[in-house]
């Protein structure tokens, strides 16, 4: 999962984005608003975290903006704690809201929901063939037993399962499991599938020729 963090405090966007690449997701991050935006219209994102109070452009002006073309789940990060503050972010199109101080745990929480929700699921536990992919836990089981991944291997089960039944490009899956600062034209992502096959079963994954990738 790609996640975007638009924050001008250093500090909190080093320590965002630290603390969300612990838990396995790809991040980019953007420092003002015009580069935040930028990122945000030209990338695919599961999620978008943004800070209302940015130089150059204000949050409420990004989200205003990329309403207009996309639907990327957004959640709004702000000192304000006002009643009309909350309310403008969502009637902007935000989905989500968290004040500042915040609790990360809470944080990831309310991302893995919008990310869930985004995709249409209302349960963190996902079921296919023997395997059980738990959002939340951020595990699998297969056959009732533990399977170690590692955390990009785990992004790559995540986001196939929450878009089962969907042909997924290769380019989409780059774009969703590698950062900014990944480098695409490796065979990382042919390692992880192969990976993948070897731990939940060589049909787990099916191939597209010349399509991409499916979980049936």
């Amino acid at each position: 999962m790609r996640i975007l963090i638009v924050e001008d405090e250093p500090d909190l966007l080093q320590a965002l984005s630290r603390a969300l690449r612990d838990e396995g997701y790809a991040v980019d991050t953007a420092a003002e608003g015009e580069d935040g935006f930028y990122k945000a219209e030209t990338y695919d994102y599961d999620a978008i975290v943004l800070d209302v109070m940015l130089p150059k452009l204000d949050g409420w002006e990004i989200l205003r903006r990329l309403r207009k073309i996309k639907k990327t789940p957004v959640l709004m990060l702000t000192a304000k704690d006002q009643s009309r503050d909350r309310v403008k972010g969502l009637d902007t199109g935000a989905d989500d809201y968290v004040v500042k101080p915040f609790d990360l745990n809470e944080l990831f929480a309310r991302l893995r929901a919008l990310i869930r929700r985004s995709a249409n699921k209302t349960t963190n536990v996902i079921e296919i063939n023997g395997v059980k992919i738990d959002t939340a836990a951020r595990n699998v089981l297969h056959a009732g037993k533990p399977v170690e991944l590692t955390a990009r291997e785990y992004a790559l089960v995540e986001f196939m399962a929450l878009h089962r039944g969907e042909v997924i490009t290769r380019t989409a899956l780059y774009e969703h499991l590698f950062d900014e600062d990944d480098s695409t034209l490796s065979n990382l992502l042919d390692v992880h599938v192969s990976n993948v096959r070897k731990k939940l079963g060589a049909e787990f994954i099916t191939t597209r020729r010349g399509h991409g990738y499916c979980i049936e």
